[in-house]
């Protein structure tokens, strides 16, 4: 038996190739993305560029050779690929070749003038009719599915002066939250939740809001800080995305129509 066992060791390890994982065709990538259930996902965003790009054909929105020289500039500069090799390398790495990577910096390109065609002119006034909704702020959360228990710890953390972050630790049932003591990040008041939204909305820096029912169950809420809302140009390309993705989700059929 031993001899046996000894043997097969050998034989295995005179054999690495086994080990060794051949590159996907794309038949077998395509056949993964059917098994996985993830085809209906890619087609839906390869669908969408076909789209913006059909829709820049009829307003002849294009994209010069220039632009295209300094957008794939930029991206060599982000993603840090500073001489051809690095870009050649890069691209094998990803299996597309210079022909893909340049239309992908295409649509790209159509996708950010096609949103600054039909919306740019109206951000300003979106932004304005709705400042409320671009403000951010900074949450710690406590969420559990009990109410008693929910009560339990907002009587411990306001009467007993409970820490905040250890009862979270704790007793949170949200997996982000448990896990960087009650935090939940930072968010514009449009992301929240309605019930959470409304309940927060007068609250100051360090009140605590809840026990709030949700679908999820219930949360404690702390308010950590507000920032204001300003429109500076990363809330502008937050309001321009926000206006395009509607618009997007609301033309349908085979002749959609362009303007907003």
């Amino acid at each position: 038996m031993t001899e046996t066992l000894e043997r097969n060791n050998l034989d295995f390890a005179q054999k690495p190739t086994l080990l060794e994982i051949a590159p996907a065709s794309h038949a077998e990538v395509i056949a993964y993305l059917n098994y996985s259930h993830k085809i209906a996902e890619f087609s839906a965003l390869a669908e969408r560029d076909i789209l913006i790009s059909n829709i820049c054909n009829q307003l002849s929105i294009t994209a010069s050779d220039e632009e295209l020289q300094q957008a794939g500039d930029a991206f060599r500069q982000e993603h840090k690929l500073f001489s051809t090799a690095e870009t050649l390398s890069w691209l094998q790495q990803q299996r597309i070749t210079v022909e893909d990577w340049t239309q992908g910096i295409r649509i790209t390109l159509l996708t950010k003038k096609l949103k600054e065609h039909l919306f740019g002119d109206s951000v300003d006034s979106h932004y304005l009719n709705n400042r409320n909704d671009y403000k951010r702020v900074a949450l710690s959360q406590i969420l559990v599915v009990d109410l008693t228990n929910a009560l339990q710890i907002v009587q411990a953390i306001q009467n007993e002066n409970a820490s905040f972050c250890a009862m979270a630790i704790e007793h949170s049932r949200g997996k982000h939250s448990k896990q960087n003591g009650g935090f939940a990040g930072i968010n514009f008041m449009a992301e929240i939740m309605p019930e959470i939204k409304q309940a927060i909305a007068e609250l100051k820096e360090g009140e605590i809001a809840g026990p709030i029912q949700t679908k999820l169950g219930y949360h404690i809420l702390r308010i950590e800080k507000w920032y204001p809302a300003e429109l500076s140009d990363s809330i502008r390309d937050e309001v321009l995305d926000s206006l395009f993705m509607t618009w997007l989700k609301n033309i349908s059929g085979p002749n959609p129509q362009v303007n907003p």
